[in-house]
């Protein structure tokens, strides 16, 4: 069944109205019928429903909620990405795959080895671009949420921030000790609500940036293993074995 997102104003009555792009997606590309049944979900209360199409205009689509969906692709825990700033193909990448999986938010941190420089307007376009991308990857993995793209940030800025999570994951190369199965086989499965997982831009993470994120109380430096992982590659790992130990993945 096809998934849709609506605002919280185009759901009145029972009633559902779909605008924008998503019209020309339902009528040309879909082909879809009226009584075809699809899943609408609002973006403001994650609510979702089975709604039935009755009108499909040129600039509107309407349809009548039939029931409200009981079970939910959501996972129990709460896992953001904070990811150093790669070239815009690999960010890409990691959203689409990070949706996919079940990250709840993806932070794109501005970190020493970041190759990418963007000004202000450029940033403004490149996170509306980023948003986007999630919200079809949500569509497509049948997520009840869209996962939200922030702004850019200073790694300097993030300290605070991280401060409001149970435990921050960060991957670093050169942790030789302390693996993630360790860290994640010693935590108290049901205290922990938010998680945090911090991966470094082409070229990991300086030494320096490392030793500002130990002073965290609730940091873990970890390994991800003998190989280097791609920095488009390690938050999805990490990200996938995290939801597998609090059985999001069966």
């Amino acid at each position: 069944m096809y998934k849709f997102f609506v605002e919280n104003g185009q759901i009145k009555d029972e009633m559902v109205t779909i605008i924008g792009e998503d019209v020309n997606h339902i009528r040309n590309v879909l082909r879809l019928k009226i009584e075809k049944q699809v899943q609408i979900c609002n973006k403001d209360t994650s609510k979702s429903y089975v709604a039935r199409i009755l009108e499909l205009e040129p600039n509107e689509v309407r349809l009548e909620i039939i029931e409200e969906c009981v079970e939910t692709s959501e996972s129990k825990i709460l896992l953001d990405i904070f990811q150093g700033l790669p070239k815009q193909e690999k960010m890409e990448q990691i959203i689409k795959q990070a949706t996919e999986i079940g990250v709840s938010a993806v932070i794109p941190v501005k970190m020493e080895r970041c190759v990418v420089k963007l000004d202000d307007k450029a940033e403004l376009k490149k996170v509306e671009r980023w948003q986007k991308i999630a919200e079809v990857a949500s569509k497509q993995s049948k997520r009840d949420k869209i996962p939200k793209v922030h702004s850019i940030i200073s790694l300097k800025n993030v300290y605070e921030k991280l401060l409001e999570y149970d435990i921050v994951v960060i991957a670093y190369e050169e942790e030789n000790e302390t693996t993630i199965k360790q860290v994640l086989q010693e935590l108290n499965h049901e205290m922990l609500k938010k998680v945090a997982v911090v991966i470094g831009s082409e070229g990991g993470l300086d030494f320096h940036e490392v030793d500002f994120l130990r002073k965290l109380p609730n940091a873990k430096i970890v390994t991800l293993g003998k190989r280097i992982l791609r920095t488009e590659t390690a938050p999805l790992v990490l990200a996938s074995v995290i939801m597998y130990e609090f059985n999001e993945m069966q």
